[in-house]
């Protein structure tokens, strides 16, 4: 699957094995705990978690195709899309 032209340039498609990414910078680790909060009540509305990594001013995320599926579809995008959400909320943030 392309990645979708609504999808903000800052996810990367990769394809081995197929799943999206992307690095959010941030001025503090005040905004990066805000953040991971915001991220936690939406994948448990989702009932969706990507893997994540994070430091004192960033977040590293990769989202995957849900359950068995070989490939990258909408959910994934559309998840993508929530995420990028929260991030516009946020002062000094990506």
């Amino acid at each position: 699957m392309d990645r979708s032209p609504s999808l903000d340039p800052a996810w990367n498609q990769r394809q081995r094995p197929p799943r999206l990414e992307r690095r959010l910078a941030f001025a503090d680790y005040p905004q990066v705990r805000d953040f991971l909060e915001k991220l936690e009540h939406l994948c448990e509305q989702r009932q969706r978690y990507p893997d994540l990594s994070f430091g004192r001013t960033y977040v590293n995320l990769t989202l995957y195709p849900e359950q068995d599926a070989a490939e990258l579809g909408g959910g994934e995008e559309e998840f993508a899309r929530e995420i990028d959400g929260l991030v516009e909320g946020l002062e000094g943030s990506c």
